[in-house]
């Protein structure tokens, strides 16, 4: 501590340098001059000062100067003025033959003396604290790189796979085979889809309306022949949602669409339409497909659920929500709704 202690003839003031003697935390005293009143041995310590070196120094005559700070001066005398404190002031402290360090200052005005008043300064070196959350930094955006490239590829791999499952269905004779592996081809066609728009989209969220309607274009251009017979077409607010219920919700269009585009138009010719919508509810939602096809005829024999249906009634219960089927004459609309 400095000996300048010992000599102050006023109280307060001597107290504020027992304190800061006592101090742990590195601590500077100031007077309204910015010259050293009085330092903590942990300040010493901290920024390799020798104590008798000290006194009776300005700020920016300390070390090799460098806390000679022109930004540090001026706030340093809005806080003597009283008309501001200094509140986490970071600098680069830049020292010949050591380590550059990150130093963050807190200043504040001691109001017992307004004739001759002093600011408590505080330094606290943070520099292994911002460096280890530079590397967190750098090891996540290596971490997205690496997840958007795999997700890329596994995309491609798809699309791949899909390719495979089309030249087979060209090639084998059964037409029940055939249906089959083109069914095959568009749900892993679309699932590719789904890949490659979440590969680009926000680690966070996810913005529905156009991640939709990248669906939609997608679906329609591997299975609707004619783009004036059939339109589909997504809408819906500007909702945002992780990109694990992105997915479950795309799997869920991508299931009730195919099914529509089977089953709703058995005739070749008739003009339709089909409809995805997503509408936020609070902390619920609505998701609903509709068509204006033929509905469930009314003579037509219960029909054992397929695989869509199984598909889309277990994502639906993995995001909490209810499945409703309803026959619209003409038409037919599926909601997936979970409650607010």
């Amino acid at each position: 501590m400095l000996e300048a202690r010992i000599t102050r003839s006023n109280p307060a003031e001597s107290l504020a340098l027992a304190l800061i003697h006592a101090s742990r935390a590195p601590v500077l005293l100031l007077d309204a001059a910015s010259k050293v009143v009085g330092a903590s041995d942990s300040f010493c310590t901290a920024f390799g000062l020798r104590p008798r070196d000290m006194a009776g120094r300005s700020l920016a005559q300390l070390g090799q100067g460098e806390w000679n700070v022109p930004r540090l001066r001026s706030l340093l005398k809005t806080s003597f003025a009283g008309t501001a404190a200094v509140d986490a002031y970071e600098i680069d402290l830049v020292r010949a033959g050591l380590p550059d360090a990150c130093i963050v200052l807190n200043a504040h005005r001691l109001d017992y003396d307004q004739e001759a008043p002093l600011v408590v300064l505080t330094a606290t070196d943070v520099t292994t604290a911002r460096h280890e959350l530079r590397l967190k930094d750098e090891l996540i955006r290596e971490k997205q790189v690496l997840l958007q490239e795999l997700q890329h590829r596994v995309a491609n791999s798809l699309q791949i796979i899909a390719s495979v499952l089309m030249q087979s269905a060209r090639r084998v004779q059964s037409e029940e085979t055939r249906v089959h592996l083109r069914n095959a081809h568009n749900r892993v066609l679309s699932i590719a889809t789904l890949q490659k728009q979440l590969a680009v989209a926000s680690d966070d969220k996810v913005p529905l309306d156009p991640y939709f309607t990248g669906l939609c274009d997608s679906i329609g251009a591997s299975m609707i022949d004619d783009d004036g017979r059939i339109a589909l077409h997504a809408g819906g607010d500007k909702s945002e949602v992780t990109a694990n219920v992105a997915t479950s919700l795309g799997l869920i269009v991508t299931e009730l669409v195919i099914n529509a585009l089977k089953h709703a138009f058995p005739d070749r010719n008739q003009p339709g339409e089909i409809a995805v919508e997503y509408r936020a509810l609070g902390t619920g939602f609505a998701l609903t497909v509709t068509d204006n096809g033929i509905g469930i005829p009314a003579s037509a024999a219960p029909i054992k659920p397929g695989l869509g249906t199984g598909i889309v009634d277990a994502l639906a219960m993995q995001l909490g929500a209810t499945v409703e089927r309803t026959d619209c004459a003409p038409g037919m609309k599926v909601a997936v709704v979970r409650a607010v």
